[in-house]
């Protein structure tokens, strides 16, 4: 059996294929394929509120393109959902129609708090001690999703207009960046301690070059050190020399610079990057759906 979610971000545009694994009463999923094409559509919708016809043209042969490959991989069941950029889009629901009509794909356009709860449901927490506090910090490149977690249990979550491509695009502001920082210390001034679990692209991206050992977290000292190394490269030489992608080398920076400030006001030392983003938590959504009645 095999699942397929598609994840339609503001910087690059997802497909995970996976294999579901029954075993007993547990039910899990191993990565088959992961394909990511870099479309951008936050560059049309930050600046003009609108997606080009050019780029909707790119994603709907995008979305054809992930039907052959589900039907190939004789996908059973998927799930579909479209971020930030897709949010701002005044003509987001034309484009889902025509990705209907084309690619036969039911595309959701989500808010902020339902993808907020997508990428928790990764259950990444379950692997890590409950009985400490956990901040999910997954940065996109139109918005930054907050899940703040005591105890295995969710105490707020909150999405920000804060994301790499808006910042790329000036198109950020700074009462949001004030938001987002008092959300953060109301939130976490009563705790001692709290660990950081981040997702998305960048985070999985800078905890490679890190070089850090399997599962061990990667600290604030270590990722300020990260930012100032990447930061000391031209946008040319990190893609020449330090050898990222073209999509990935202009927007790892701001990425480094949202953790870093979020991980400073919530008083984070450390932050655990599971290597999970929203397309895992789709397949846990549609094991969930499915298996949650076969008792």
């Amino acid at each position: 059996m095999r699942y397929a979610a598609i994840d339609i971000g503001s910087n690059a545009v997802r497909l995970l294929i996976a294999d579901i694994i029954e075993n007993n009463d547990s039910v899990s999923f191993k990565k088959n394929t992961l394909v990511r094409v870099p479309l951008r559509l936050g560059d049309d919708a930050f600046l003009q509120q609108f997606i080009s016809e050019r780029k909707a043209t790119d994603l709907v042969k995008t979305m054809i393109a992930f039907r052959n490959l589900m039907d190939v991989y004789k996908v059973t069941d998927y799930m579909a959902f479209a971020t930030s950029a897709m949010r701002e889009a005044k003509n987001g629901a034309d484009i889902v129609r025509t990705i209907k009509e084309q690619a036969d794909i039911d595309l959701e356009i989500v808010t902020g708090q339902k993808e907020a709860k997508i990428i928790y449901t990764n259950h990444a927490e379950q692997n890590i001690d409950k009985s400490k506090n956990y901040l999910y910090i997954d940065v996109g490149g139109g918005s930054t999703e907050l899940s703040l977690f005591t105890e295995g249990k969710l105490e707020a979550s909150r999405s920000f207009n804060i994301g790499t491509i808006r910042i790329l695009d000036n198109q950020d502001k700074e009462e949001t960046w004030n938001e987002m920082r008092d959300f953060i210390r109301d939130h976490t001034k009563h705790f001692k301690s709290i660990n950081g679990i981040g997702t998305g692209g960048n985070i999985n991206k800078l905890y490679r070059l890190s070089e850090e050992k399997n599962n061990a977290p990667l600290t604030f000292v270590k990722l300020k050190s990260l930012y100032s190394y990447l930061n000391s490269f031209s946008l040319k030489d990190r893609i020449n020399v330090l050898g990222l992608n073209q999509d990935r080398a202009d927007v790892i920076i701001p990425a480094c610079e949202i953790y870093l400030s979020i991980m400073k006001w919530a008083n984070i030392k450390a932050i655990y990057v599971p290597s999970v983003g929203l397309v895992d938590g789709i397949v846990q959504i549609l094991i969930e759906k499915n298996f949650s009645n076969t008792d």
